[in-house]
C-alpha cells in the first residue's frame, strides 16, 4: 500500500521554522555577497570577466531580445545546474551537501549583482524582484534537501528505524516541494527574460 502523497504547504506549514531560517540564511548571504562586491568591486569585475571567458555574457547579448528564448535558457540554467546538480544531487549523496555549495552560489552570486555602471543599478530594479521569486524557489529545496538530510541521519523522527527507510522519506519530502519551486522558477523565468528586454533598456533610457 502507497504512503499519501505529502502537500508541499503541509510541509513548510509542519518545518515553519526551518523554512524561516533559510529564507534569513539565503536572503542575508546575498546581501553579504552584495556588500562584499561593494566593498571589492574587483571581485565583481572578475566575476563580470568570468562570465565573458565562458561565453554566458555573449550568449545572453544574443537572446535578450528573444523573450520566450531567453526565458526557456534561464529557466534551463536554474533548474538543471542550480536545482538540480547544486542543491538536490549533493544532498542525496551527502547529507547537507547542497546547503553549503548553495550558500556558496548565493554569496557569489551576491557579488555579480554588484553594478559597475548607471545602467546596471537600473538594471537592478526589475531584477531585484527576479531573485525574490528565483530564491524561494530555491529556499523551498533547500528545506527539502534539510529534511531529507535530517530524516537520513535520524531516521526515528520519520518514525522508521532503517537510515534507508528515512533516506526515503527524505525523498518523499523534496519530492513534496518540487512542484511549487519549478512554478517559481518558470515564473522568475518568464519575468526576468521579459523585464530585461521590456524595462530595463526603457528605464534606463527615461532616467538618462
Amino acid at each position: 500500500m502507497h504512503a499519501p502523497a505529502l502537500r508541499p504547504f503541509r510541509v513548510i506549514s509542519e518545518h515553519r521554522r526551518a523554512y524561516l531560517v533559510l529564507n534569513a540564511v539565503a536572503y542575508g548571504l546575498t546581501v553579504v555577497g552584495f556588500l562584499i562586491g561593494l566593498a571589492f568591486p574587483d571581485l565583481t569585475r572578475a566575476r563580470e570577466s568570468a562570465m565573458v571567458e565562458d561565453g554566458t555574457a555573449a550568449l545572453v547579448t544574443q537572446l535578450v531580445n528573444t523573450p520566450p528564448l531567453f526565458a526557456l535558457m534561464i529557466l534551463a540554467v536554474n533548474v538543471l545546474r542550480l536545482s538540480l546538480l547544486t542543491i538536490v544531487l549533493p544532498s542525496v549523496v551527502v547529507p547537507f551537501a547542497g546547503l553549503a555549495a548553495f550558500g556558496f552560489w548565493v554569496v557569489q552570486t551576491g557579488i555579480t549583482l554588484v553594478p559597475l555602471s548607471d545602467d546596471g543599478w537600473v538594471a537592478l530594479i526589475p531584477h531585484a524582484l527576479t531573485l525574490v521569486i528565483e530564491l524561494q524557489a530555491y529556499i523551498l529545496l533547500l528545506l527539502g534537501v534539510y529534511l531529507h538530510g535530517v530524516l537520513w541521519v535520524r531516521p526515528a523522527l520519520a518514525g522508521v528505524v532503517r537510515h534507508r527507510q528515512g533516506y526515503l522519506q527524505g525523498l518523499r519530502r523534496i519530492g513534496a516541494l518540487v512542484p511549487p519551486a519549478l512554478a517559481l522558477l518558470v515564473i522568475g523565468a518568464i519575468w526576468e527574460a521579459y523585464s530585461l528586454r521590456y524595462l530595463v533598456h526603457p528605464l534606463g533610457q527615461w532616467l538618462a
